[in-house]
């Protein structure tokens, strides 16, 4: 950018050109100028020139250049937006030359929005600041697709522009989609990777998403902002109500759910606010008009610890601009790519090339002993039974005692990976408690357990339990997974008949006439994809009599 003393210069010289424009039609009007420490300057200047060269407030153009002045008029002159042939130096002042919805609707709902807006300035402050990595690709991506900008404000509304903002419906992401319109879009969702949290496959299906809907609503982007927060299905079913009813099928008139109602008018107010901030007097966080990062093709999987070091940045850093990895190395399968500063991007181009691929990775070799199963090494690895597998060449889940499996481990403890899955679990724990003459105990999550059955046994709210660990409400738990539970003192623990302590133990068991798997599954309290995992069994096929299973059984919850 310009240094403060060539943007001064360049001020006075396009003001002072103006004072030989023609003055036909307009009047001609002494403006007192104040740069810096410098004596006051009055240049006469063309109304018409005025009018391009100053946005609404007389301050707005100028404090974005960021050099000390102050511009005072000695009679009123009506201003217009600033001139779009003058380069945008800050995020903000390129999003104000995209707005394109109508915000000054006189309406109570976008009135009372508006109020908190104004009332929170640290809010918006904070906000405009964790903005700062991501808003120049959105607004980028946007313009790309000529979608209104006032859109690369919605994950203010939808997320506080947290990447690792996680909401009770399950909804994830800095644009807030569900698992079901994740995939939808094409965000994928595995142990390693989550799209919904990925900036560019997130924004990307949030593009898709919002031009899929404002094609629906014929070009109405307020009703498409309303599908956008509770559904198609909703906002088709309040317009068909409104019609039969005769009335009017505009966004304001029709009956929505509470939080649409707010929804929408949320980001009015804030285009309201980012249209002028200087009238307002908001701060917004000043962020250049320049890329914050580059996006690396990696190739292959990558430590991240290693990745961190190779950019010359933290790992924090790493995780804030590559949210969607949920370990401490990207995903296997991809997306092969990695989001570095800006101005790290030629060093850790410089870095994969010096790199050799299998480096990337650190690398144990396992010796396979009796009783191993693939699915407790890869928990004990910290990886997935698809990823030993692949590495291994391995066909199916079955595995031999004295063979060797090669299993890719982390280069650091797990403290380390601040952001993983793991570790944003742990603070939340720490973070949300029960309050007073409350204390915590943690459950592990067992075969047909639910948020509820664990509510009950504990005595405990499922929207509380769902709380302290982050969850939906409706949140299918895994296996295994640790729950935090904050229980009164010196309150007794249920022990309800279905959560018995599990104790398995490994069984043989010969196929009889007449088995088939889901009737062996119901014999041992079991599921059939278990079996079908621990045995390698073609689904298809029939059992035969007297073909060996291995099962592992809860010997204190089979049954006889």
């Amino acid at each position: 950018m310009l240094s403060t003393f060539i943007k001064v210069i360049a001020a006075i010289f396009l003001l002072s050109s103006c004072s030989h424009l023609p003055t036909d039609q307009s009047q001609e009007k002494e403006i007192p100028i104040v740069l810096g420490d410098a004596q006051k300057k009055i240049i006469t200047i063309d109304d018409r020139f005025v009018k391009e060269l100053l946005s609404l407030q007389s301050t707005d153009y100028l404090t974005d250049f960021g050099f000390p002045y102050s511009c005072n008029f000695t009679t009123n002159v009506p201003l217009q937006a600033e001139p779009s042939w003058v380069p945008a130096v800050t995020i903000w002042q390129r999003i104000r030359r995209g707005l394109d919805l109508d915000h000054n609707v006189d309406n109570k709902r976008l009135n009372a929005e508006f109020r908190w807006y104004h009332k929170h300035k640290n809010y918006m402050a904070r906000v405009s600041e964790r903005s700062a990595r991501y808003i120049y690709y959105i607004v980028s991506e946007l313009e790309q697709a000529n979608l209104p900008l006032e859109l690369a404000l919605l994950p203010i509304v939808e997320s506080a522009y947290d990447p690792f903002a996680y909401s009770h419906g399950r909804a994830s992401g800095i644009w807030q989609f569900i698992p079901s319109t994740g995939r939808q879009y094409k965000m994928e969702q595995n142990w390693w990777y989550d799209g919904r949290r990925d900036i560019v496959a997130s924004t990307s299906g949030a593009i898709n998403y919002l031009k899929s809907l404002s094609n629906h609503y014929d070009g109405d982007w307020l009703l498409a902002l309303a599908a956008y927060n509770s559904g198609q299905g909703t906002v088709d079913r309040a317009i068909k109500k409104n019609k039969k009813q005769g009335k009017s099928l505009d966004f304001w008139s029709l009956d929505l759910p509470k939080e649409t109602r707010s929804y929408v008018p949320k980001l009015l107010a804030l285009a309201k606010l980012i249209d002028n901030p200087n009238r307002y007097n908001i701060d917004l966080f000043p962020i250049d008009n320049a890329a914050y990062f580059s996006i690396v093709n990696t190739k292959t999987q990558i430590d991240l610890a290693q990745a961190a070091k190779m950019a010359g940045v933290e790992i924090d850093e790493i995780y804030r601009l590559n949210p969607g990895f949920n370990r401490w190395a990207t995903t296997p399968s991809g997306p092969h790519r990695l989001l570095v500063p800006k101005n790290s991007e030629e060093q850790f181009n410089r870095a994969l090339r010096d790199f050799p691929i299998e480096s990337r990775l650190l690398w144990e070799r396992y010796t396979i002993k009796s009783g191993d199963v693939l699915a407790v090494l890869a928990k004990r690895f910290k990886t997935d039974v698809e990823t030993i597998k692949e590495i291994n060449g391995l066909r199916n889940s079955r595995i031999r005692a004295g063979k060797s499996l090669m299993i890719p481990k982390a280069s650091k403890n797990n403290d380390y990976y601040s952001h993983s899955a793991e570790q944003r679990l742990a603070s939340i724990h720490k973070k949300r408690t029960g309050g007073k003459n409350t204390r915590q105990v943690f459950h592990r999550v067992k075969s047909g357990e639910s948020l509820w059955t664990i509510a009950r046994r504990y005595d405990v709210s499922v929207s509380k339990l769902a709380h302290w660990n982050s969850l939906g409400h409706k949140e299918v738990l895994s296996i295994d997974k640790k729950l935090s539970v904050w229980v009164q003192d010196k309150q007794p623990i249920k022990m309800l008949p279905e959560q018995r302590e599990k104790i398995t133990k490994k069984v043989g068991y010969k196929v009889r006439s007449g088995d088939s798997l889901a009737r062996i599954a119901g014999k041992f309290n079991l599921r059939v994809k278990e079996i079908l995992s621990w045995n390698s069994i073609n689904p298809r096929k029939y059992l035969q009599p007297g073909q060996k299973l291995t099962l592992y059984v809860d010997i204190m919850n089979a049954v006889n």
